[in-house]
């Protein structure tokens, strides 16, 4: 075997069997069908390769009985071949394949890399994600070779085998990057093959003098970093190499109905939106959110769910339910809406900076990366509350925390009966296990038991004692009705003790709220066991001013579910016959 083939090939194992059914899945707004490979890997299946699928497979392109024998490595400083996978049915293809580079140093130029301090390579599945928008981006057509699909082998390599730095790989986590990656396993980019040749390729076989070359590898970069430009963006390392041509008898270039060269662009691992074009997607993606909120509980039918989303309903409260392909995870977004889902993806919120709001809880206020304001909090459902948990420590032990579809099913009906709360907007379950079936930190295991009916689409049980729940709220900035017509900086959330402290309201006044709250609680059939200052939002004008209700007193809505709970009934009285 070669010493340079790459370290899976090495191990690669044939697979044989025909693949299992195809899972649709959505990874940064691209459609994938993914599908796990015998030997354990992963394929994701773009709809440009779906109906290669069986070209794709690693077991007719891959295997160590052919990858070695039907590739050529192709000039750059990356691992790429042009492969001949075997032919299926008759049919013969060309691919590009390619190892991704993401964590890996950045081996531009001087200049580029002053111009461009962090330059970073993209991860897999930005690649694609970025190239599909490029290429569906106005104005014009922009001609590149078509992503096929993502192979990630099962085999985990040692860190100085992949070339990565572990530096690198958290510093990409940790900011704006959108899946997480193995550190330890490669992702390799299967491409459709253009016919032609790299420009300088092209100027070789043809014998252009020095100076037609120059002239036309400058009117040619100018006008394909152009054309990007127009899309919304650029490439970091823009290069001759990544320019195919395709040279005719007479010594010319193959030319479009224009008259003008004909060209395609390959390699976009270094691929980006330019700044403005990046304000533009974050002001249009938050634009659509706001609208999608107010509208969440709009009728929907069945068509509007994409293949890898499920309509589904716990405790009265619809979500649009789904898997987090970046963690393993589960997703439930409150409402009918299918286009929310991918705002609470984990990925969008997880990594971003955040400030702890609590003493007690791990509660979060984050600003999401589509600018979006929330709050998460991880469930502490299964635990018993502490001594000092409450006025009333028995009562809060004996129920226990609720769980999160607890929260939200209790925060919409009170909406529904008239009592302002801030707005559910997503339920995370990890993907992590943890301990096994009945984990130690399952104190209480009530709560479970109490939604063991209660079933995904897929079966499973929706509140699972081996794994974490994190609920994300809205974070109180306005109605959600008000920013979808005026996105603004609308009110600011501040606590009913924080009012107090900051002078905004008397201690009196505060006490009275409370009560009112309680005594509205109790009307409408709920009861807080540990109602207090905290569990109250107040909200301040853009001019600081606290907003007062139509009889002046404090404007309040309830933040905190933890234990919310509609009144038990009295208990049954027992009379002497």
């Amino acid at each position: 075997m070669n010493p340079d083939d790459p370290p899976a090939a090495r191990g690669a194992q044939p697979d044989p069997a025909p693949p299992p059914r195809l899972t649709p899945l959505n990874i940064l707004g691209v459609d994938y069908w993914h599908g796990p490979t015998v030997d354990g890997g992963d394929l994701y299946l773009t709809r440009f390769g779906r109906n290669l699928r069986e070209h794709l497979r690693p077991a007719n392109w891959f295997a160590p009985d052919w990858f070695p024998t039907h590739r050529e490595r192709l000039a750059g400083t990356s691992t790429v071949y042009k492969v001949t996978p075997r032919p299926v049915a008759g049919r013969r293809l060309q691919l590009v394949v390619k190892w991704c580079r993401v964590g890996a140093d950045v081996p531009v130029d001087t200049f580029t890399l002053n111009k461009f301090t962090d330059a970073e390579f993209n991860s897999p599945y930005e690649e694609f994600a970025l190239l599909m928008e490029m290429r569906q981006q106005p104005p014009g057509r922009l001609r590149t070779h078509k992503p096929l699909a993502i192979f990630v082998p099962a085999e985990r390599l040692p860190l100085w085998q992949t070339g990565r730095s572990r530096s690198k790989i958290a510093q990409k986590k940790a900011r704006h990057r959108d899946v997480e990656l193995d550190i330890n396993r490669q992702y390799i980019l299967i491409y459709e093959w253009i016919d032609g040749l790299s420009l300088p390729e092209a100027a070789d076989a043809l014998r252009w003098p020095a100076d037609r070359r120059a002239a036309l590898t400058r009117d040619l970069l100018a006008e394909a970093n152009d054309a990007m430009s127009r899309k919304g963006f650029h490439v970091l390392d823009m290069k001759p190499e990544h320019l195919i041509v395709r040279p005719r008898p007479d010594g010319d270039l193959l030319r479009n109905r224009t008259g003008r060269i004909a060209w395609a662009m390959v390699d976009f691992e270094l691929l980006l939106r330019t700044p403005e074009h990046e304000k533009e997607v974050a002001r249009a993606r938050r634009s659509a959110y706001l609208r999608r909120q107010r509208d969440r509980f709009v009728s929907v039918g069945p068509e509007a769910f994409p293949p890898h989303l499920r309509p589904a309903a716990v405790l009265g409260v619809e979500y649009v339910f789904g898997h987090t392909e970046s963690t393993q995870g589960r997703l439930w977004v409150v409402g009918r809406d299918a286009g929310l889902f991918e705002y609470f993806l984990p990925e969008r919120w997880r990594r971003t900076p955040r400030t702890p709001l609590s003493e007690r809880s791990e509660v979060y206020y984050t600003r999401t990366k589509d600018d979006i304001n929330v709050v998460w909090k991880v469930s502490r459902v299964g635990e018993i509350p502490d001594e000092d948990e409450g006025a009333d420590p028995a009562r809060l032990r004996a129920a226990g925390f609720n769980s999160p579809f607890e929260e939200f099913a209790a925060a919409l009906e009170l909406t529904r009966r008239g009592i302002p709360t801030v707005y559910p907007r997503a339920i995370y379950m990890t993907g992590l296990e943890a301990g096994g079936e009945r984990p130690e930190y399952v104190e209480d295991p009530s709560h479970f038991e109490r939604l063991a009916a209660w079933r995904t689409p897929d079966g499973e049980p929706v509140l699972r004692p081996n794994h974490n729940y994190v609920a994300i709220w809205g974070f109180w900035n306005g109605l959600d009705e008000m920013l979808a017509e005026q996105d603004r900086a609308y009110c600011r959330g501040i606590n009913l003790d924080q009012a107090v402290a900051a002078g905004f309201l008397e201690r009196a006044d505060a006490q009275a709220r409370l009560a009112e709250t309680r005594d509205r609680l109790a009307a409408a059939g709920y009861e807080d066991l540990n109602l207090n200052g905290r569990h109250l939002l107040c909200s301040l004008t853009p001019e600081g001013a606290l907003l007062r209700d139509a009889v002046g007193r404090a404007d309040v809505r309830l933040c905190n579910f933890d234990f919310v709970r509609p009144v038990p009934p009295p208990p049954a009285t027992r009379t002497e016959a």
